[in-house]
């Protein structure tokens, strides 16, 4: 049998995590799977889909100086850190910019295919929201 390779976790770098928290569940509308000490100061949150809570998890982690220059060089190409799918961009567009949520590009259909449209998660990174 061939074993199958899949993502468990990725992180993104916040410059704060309870905000961080706060944005990513109560508007984004993931869901807490860990949130405990993990050092001095520091905390390992990881989230989750709440259509998928035992698929892949999003830790919020803290920059150290060498992740904050990369990260900012990244938001400063104007380049998102991740993507996330919607099977909706331009509900999701509607509902998030209702919530006030800034975006720098609207929903667009990109020509590699699908719709993107990015937005700053408040924390430091662009996000791009990809629609099939």
């Amino acid at each position: 049998m061939r074993a199958h390779v899949r993502i468990k976790l990725t992180g993104i770098f916040v410059d704060d995590q309870e905000r961080a928290r706060d944005f990513y569940t109560d508007i984004l509308g993931f869901q807490v799977k860990v949130d405990a000490a993990y050092g001095e100061g520091v905390r390992w949150i990881s989230l989750v889909s709440p259509e998928d809570p035992d698929g892949p998890e999003l830790v919020l982690e803290l920059p150290d100086d060498a992740a904050r220059t990369y990260r900012q060089a990244v938001r400063d190409a104007g380049k998102p850190w991740t993507a996330f799918s919607t099977t909706d961009a331009q509900a999701d567009y509607e509902r998030l910019a209702a919530k006030g949520v800034e975006f720098t590009l609207a929903p667009k259909a990109m020509p590699y295919g699908g719709i993107d449209a990015v937005f700053d998660d408040g924390c430091g990174n662009l996000i791009c929201l990809h629609q099939d």
